[in-house]
């Protein structure tokens, strides 16, 4: 699919104002370390602003195409996985990301899934920390 490749090409490069145009208003970000998504095209692209930060040495290692029902409507959408590897504060992350699209080829849902724990815990205690700093979640209590 056409925008796996743009969405692929834009991850690589870091490139914030194409991942704008790949995503639609209503997106859906499913996260290893959170139960509810992240909903909202301004709130999704902060928090890949964020992970583009966190991430070191990321890179996409696999692309597998088909179709799978959704978590928003359960309905079947055209969906691609992307496999990737990177590293967050020294631990080796195996991942993928699985892109789910609309009819207009855009990116509704989005989940990223990760292993082993000890990188799901690091990246957690890392994208928290940049949500916090940037804004996009407010700082615990008490801190």
């Amino acid at each position: 699919m056409e925008t796996a490749e743009r969405f692929r090409a834009a991850v690589e490069k870091g490139d914030l104002a194409a991942l704008d145009d790949l995503f639609t208003d209503d997106i859906r970000f499913y996260s290893p370390v959170k139960f509810t998504p992240f909903e909202g095209k301004p709130t999704v692209l902060g928090l890949f602003g964020v992970l583009l930060r966190t991430f070191e040495d990321f890179r996409y290692i696999g692309h597998l195409d088909g179709a799978a029902e959704t978590g928003t409507d359960g309905e079947e959408a055209p969906s691609v996985i992307l496999l990737f590897r990177a590293t967050v504060h020294g631990k080796q992350i195996h991942g993928i990301d699985l892109l789910q699209f609309d009819e207009t080829g855009r990116v509704k849902e989005f989940t990223v899934m990760v292993r082993p724990q000890s990188a799901v815990h690091a990246l957690g205690q890392a994208v928290h920390a940049g949500l916090v700093a940037g804004g996009l979640v407010p700082e615990p209590a008490g801190l």
